[in-house]
C-alpha cells in the first residue's frame, strides 16, 4: 500500500478538527498535482456531496484521473461507471478490458469477471435472448421467470451485499432515519458507485424481464429477512412521485428457508419462488393511479433466512 502524502494526512487530521474549508483547500491543491489520494478524496467528496456541492460527472471524471495514476479503488469505481454509464457515456466494450486489466491484482475483481465470462450478453451488455416468463395473475398483473439468475449469480449478489446490511429505515416526520415500522427485514443498496459490471449486466436482464429500460431502475437492493422478520402489507406506488413506480421486480435468491412468501393480499396470491426465480409486478395503472390489486407483503420468515433481490422500476430515467 503506498504511503499517503504528508499534507493528505494534514488535511485529514485539519477535517477531524472540524477546519473543514482549509481541509478541501489542500486537497483541492493536491489533486492540481495529480496526486493520487487526493484525487481520489476529493472524487469520494463530490460524488456524496456535503463537504463540497455534491457533482457525479466531475466525480467520475476524478476516479478516472485517480485510476490512471494507479489508485486501485478510483480506477474500480471508474470502470463500474464506465460500464453502467451512471453519470457520464456508457461504453461496456471499454469496461471490460479494464475489468480483466484490474482483475489481475484484485481478487474480487477476478469474482465480477468470473460472473460476467459465464453470461451470455451482446457486445453492449445485454442479455442474449429476452428472458421470458409465465403470467401468474391479470389482475395484478404479476409474471414468474423461473431461473432468471444463476445460482453462481444469486450467491455472488449476497456475498456483495453482505458488508452493506442495515436496519431497514425510514425518515420520520422531523427528518430523522428510524427504524422502518412496516419492514422488519435487514437491507444493502448496492448504489451506482459499487454496481460492478456483474451487478449492471444482471440489473440489464432485470430491465429485459420486465420490458423497460435499464435506466428506469433504482438502484438494486438486497434484502435479508431472518425468522419473525417480514415486510406488512403495502404498496410500491409512491403518491408523491412525479417519476412513479410502476413496477417492481423481485429475485429469490435463495429456497432454503420456511414462511417468507410473497402474498398479494387482496387476491390471496402467494409466491415463493426457488433459488434464481424472479417475478416482475406492476403497482400502477395505465392511466399512474396505483393498483389496489397490488398490495403485497413479504409473509413472517418461520426458519432459515430468506434472501431477495429488489429493483424498483419507475415510469421515466431514473439514473443520472
Amino acid at each position: 500500500m503506498r504511503p499517503r502524502h504528508p499534507c493528505s494526512l494534514h488535511a485529514f487530521a485539519l477535517s477531524e478538527a472540524g477546519r473543514n474549508a482549509e481541509a478541501i483547500m489542500i486537497v483541492n491543491q493536491l489533486a492540481a498535482q495529480n496526486e493520487p489520494d487526493a484525487l481520489f478524496t476529493l472524487a469520494e467528496m463530490k460524488w456524496r456531496g456535503g463537504m463540497v456541492p455534491q457533482d457525479l460527472g466531475q466525480a467520475r471524471e476524478l476516479y478516472r484521473r485517480a485510476g490512471d495514476t494507479g489508485h486501485g479503488a478510483a480506477a474500480a469505481a471508474y470502470t463500474n461507471l464506465l460500464a453502467s454509464g451512471i453519470a457520464g457515456p456508457r461504453d461496456w466494450p471499454q469496461a471490460l478490458p479494464r475489468l480483466r486489466q484490474e482483475a489481475l491484482n484484485d481478487p474480487r475483481r477476478r469474482q465480477v469477471l468470473a460472473i460476467v465470462e459465464k453470461m451470455k450478453l451482446t457486445p453492449e451488455g445485454d442479455p442474449l435472448s429476452p428472458p421470458s416468463g409465465a403470467r401468474l395473475s391479470d389482475s395484478p398483473e404479476v409474471t414468474h421467470l423461473p431461473h432468471l439468475f444463476s445460482a453462481a449469480e444469486c450467491d455472488f449478489l449476497r456475498q456483495t451485499a453482505e458488508p452493506l446490511y442495515t436496519p431497514s429505515s425510514v425518515n420520520d416526520a422531523q427528518g430523522r432515519l428510524v427504524r422502518d415500522p412496516i419492514r422488519t427485514s435487514d437491507g444493502a443498496t448496492i448504489h451506482w458507485l459499487i454496481e460492478d459490471p456483474a451487478v449492471h449486466a444482471l440489473n440489464r436482464r432485470l430491465a429485459a424481464a420486465s420490458g423497460t429500460a435499464f435506466e428506469q431502475g433504482e438502484a438494486l437492493q438486497v434484502l435479508r429477512y431472518r425468522p419473525g422478520q417480514q415486510y406488512h402489507p403495502h404498496l410500491d406506488f409512491v403518491r408523491s412521485a412525479e417519476n412513479q413506480r410502476m413496477l417492481t421486480a423481485l429475485v429469490y435468491l435463495n429456497h432454503d428457508y420456511k414462511g417468507g412468501e410473497t402474498c398479494f393480499i387482496k387476491t390471496g396470491l402467494k409466491v415463493k419462488g426457488r433459488k434464481g426465480d424472479a417475478i416482475v409486478f406492476r403497482s400502477a395503472l395505465a392511466d399512474r393511479r396505483p393498483d389496489p390489486l397490488s398490495e403485497h407483503a413479504g409473509l413472517s420468515v418461520t426458519s432459515g433466512t430468506k434472501f431477495l433481490a429488489s429493483r424498483w422500476i419507475r415510469e421515466q430515467r431514473w439514473v443520472p
